[in-house]
């Protein structure tokens, strides 16, 4: 290695990705940052910590997660406008993706703090690449909202979207969220369910929804999931897949848990006209 050109320097917040399973998957830059930095900042101190004891490095860590972030951002960025250095790192995989640490470096892109980054582990990427459905063009969508009504408007949003599509999923959450995939996509659709990338329990169901809703009624999950869903057809998107009739196809995303208004805007996209065109007409066939 080239010391020289990986030297660790102040000032400098660098996101270091740690393994998604397998501890052999940490790199040796990785390692050389968490070893010379001032300090690292964690998601969670106690899961870091058995991570950095098993690689030997004995550093200062100091918490940063979702509910301490606005006052732990700024005494972090204090320290790194002094002239310290800081790695970033969260329980698994690359920091600030789906995690809190993209707050922090939005907070030292404004004091004008450098950012570094030390590539590793993605769970989304690597799950991606072991789906075996398109990899040419995807979206990114991270966790689904909990709450259901919100979670069937962010599902109906995406309907006509061709890319495949990424998300990450919770166990307990599992089951909801396929049956609401099921009911928004339609039962063909098909799916990558992918669950403890890289340890010793991996594996990879390549299924429809319609099967993996009945698979998840009658085995419990297992460990964090993430998703790889297939993105619309071209016929899907280009093809009139929706009710012929305009109340209908409004009543359509209604049901999926959108207001009236956002109804008729999604039903007036799918129809290629304005939403007040479509409106136009629910009034005359009322």
């Amino acid at each position: 290695m080239n010391s020289e050109k990986n030297k660790t320097v102040g000032a400098t917040l660098y996101l270091v990705a740690t393994p998604i399973g397998n501890l052999a998957d940490i790199t040796e830059r990785a390692v050389k940052v968490l070893t010379e930095v001032d300090f690292i900042a964690a998601e969670d101190t106690r899961n870091s910590l058995k991570l950095l004891t098993c690689l030997g490095i004995k550093n200062e860590l100091v918490s940063y997660h979702e509910h301490n972030k606005a006052a732990a951002g700024e005494r972090i960025v204090a320290r790194l406008l002094s002239g310290e250095s800081c790695a970033l790192i969260t329980d698994a995989g690359m920091p600030a993706i789906s995690d809190p640490g993209e707050d922090l470096v939005r907070l030292c892109s404004n004091a004008g703090v450098r950012v570094a980054v030390v590539p590793g582990a993605c769970a989304a990427v690597s799950a991606l690449a072991l789906s075996a459905l398109s990899t040419s063009k995807f979206v990114f969508e991270g966790f689904l909202p909990a709450n259901k009504t919100q979670r069937k408007k962010a599902l109906s949003s995406l309907i006509n979207e061709t890319r495949t599509i990424i998300f990450y999923e919770a166990p307990h959450k599992l089951l909801a969220t396929l049956c609401d995939m099921k009911e928004a996509f339609g039962s063909e659709r098909r799916i990558s369910l992918c669950r403890e990338l890289t340890k010793l329990n991996e594996e990879v169901i390549r299924v429809d929804l319609g099967k993996a809703c009945e698979m998840y009624s009658e085995k419990e999950p297992r460990g964090e999931y993430v998703l790889i869903v297939e993105g619309a057809g071209e016929a899907t998107s280009e093809e009139a897949t929706f009710p012929a009739d305009p109340e209908e196809h409004v009543k359509l995303y209604e049901a999926m848990g959108q207001k009236r208004m956002d109804a008729i805007k999604s039903a007036a996209k799918d129809r290629g006209i304005s939403k007040s065109d479509l409106y136009k007409i629910l009034l005359q066939n009322s």
